[in-house]
């Protein structure tokens, strides 16, 4: 049964990427994943993995490490020890109780896991401390992202020092919440079954959704009650959910990627989501501050700088436009980059 196996794997690497644990290597595309995520691993190092798994239950000795993935390159014993403990540490595997690699002393390794074509189980995903984990990452994530914003905005404005701490309070607070419900949304969506690409998604606009409409409930009703009036079309539901399906997509999308690119791919989403929603009428974070300001004229708050620098007499639709989309690129990025942080690295 394993030759067959092994063998069938040779001939139509395609078809069938290698799935073991909560792993998939795909030798195709050389692409090591786990729960969907794809795992950062050198050239060198995914060459050494490769052999061990097509070589299942089978001990692969030292030379032939040399000769298949050194390939004849002269190096000490320690470099593939370095190697092995390195993959090791990636799967989250014991050298004293090995799950996968066995160590086969003086000789060589053996992989030692069960490999099969079907799906990775899916108790894996279905982890409360894990989604435990990747929700708090997105929320800090998201409120670094809030604060860097409020910042930009209380410079843009000229905001004294008071009033820059008071922007900062507000726009941290907004992003700690908005980015709870987004990130733990998306983590959530683990447990639905199969593994759908648009879990990651829907859980983000879920959770977008919920926190968006609570908290626009919330703040008009404060207004009212502490000032008389409250401004409608600050930013609410609508946008939540089409900023938090961003996330959940960019998540998507940026895990199967490592490094600079699944940044870059955040932010590109995010930028694309905070540039639609004020096209189709709705406000994100500038947009929300200015009607405030205009909302009530004795406000210090003024961002007709920004709309100067775009060549608009006030904060228009240029500049609206122009911040919606940074501030999505970077709510996603902070978000999702925290978030694949710490999926990379926990089991």
């Amino acid at each position: 049964m394993k030759e067959s196996l092994a063998l069938y794997r040779e001939v139509a690497p395609t078809l069938a990427p290698f799935r073991f644990d909560r792993f998939e290597l795909d030798l195709d595309d050389r692409r090591l994943t786990r729960d969907g995520v794809a795992v950062a691993l050198n050239a060198r190092y995914f060459d050494a993995l490769a052999l061990l798994v097509r070589e299942q239950g089978k001990l692969v000795t030292k030379q032939r490490f040399l000769d298949e993935v050194w390939r004849g390159v002269p190096v000490t014993d320690e470099a593939l020890t370095q190697c092995v403990r390195t993959l090791r540490k990636l799967l989250d595997d014991d050298a004293g109780a090995p799950r996968l690699i066995q160590t086969v002393p003086k000789h060589g390794y053996r992989f030692i896991a069960p490999l099969g074509d079907a799906p990775v189980p899916e108790q894996a995903a279905r982890d409360w401390p894990r989604v435990l984990r990747l929700g708090l990452a997105g929320t800090v994530g998201a409120v670094v992202a809030g604060a860097i914003g409020g910042l930009a905005y209380g410079f843009a404005a000229g905001a004294g020092v008071s009033a820059l701490a008071v922007l900062l309070c507000v726009t941290v607070l907004v992003a700690l919440l908005g980015g709870a419900g987004v990130a733990f949304g998306i983590a959530l969506a683990e447990f639905a079954p199969g593994r759908p690409w648009w879990r990651a998604p829907f859980g983000g606009a879920v959770g977008g959704l919920v926190v968006g409409a609570v908290v626009k409930l919330l703040g008009l009703d404060a207004f009212t009650l502490l000032l008389g009036h409250a401004p409608e079309g600050i930013t609410g539901g609508g946008e939540g959910v089409l900023l938090g399906g961003a996330a959940g997509l960019a998540f998507w999308l940026a895990g199967k990627v490592s490094g600079a690119r699944s940044i870059a791919i955040a932010a590109a989403v995010g930028g694309v989501a905070g540039l639609v929603i004020p096209l189709l009428g709705g406000r994100l974070l500038g947009g929300s501050l200015d009607l405030l300001a205009h909302s009530f004229p004795d406000s210090r708050l003024k961002l007709t700088t920004i709309g100067g620098l775009l060549g608009e007499p006030g904060f228009g639709p240029l500049s609206q436009a122009t911040t919606g989309a940074l501030e999505g690129a970077l709510f996603v990025a902070g978000l999702v980059g925290a978030m694949l942080w710490v999926a990379r690295r926990r089991p």
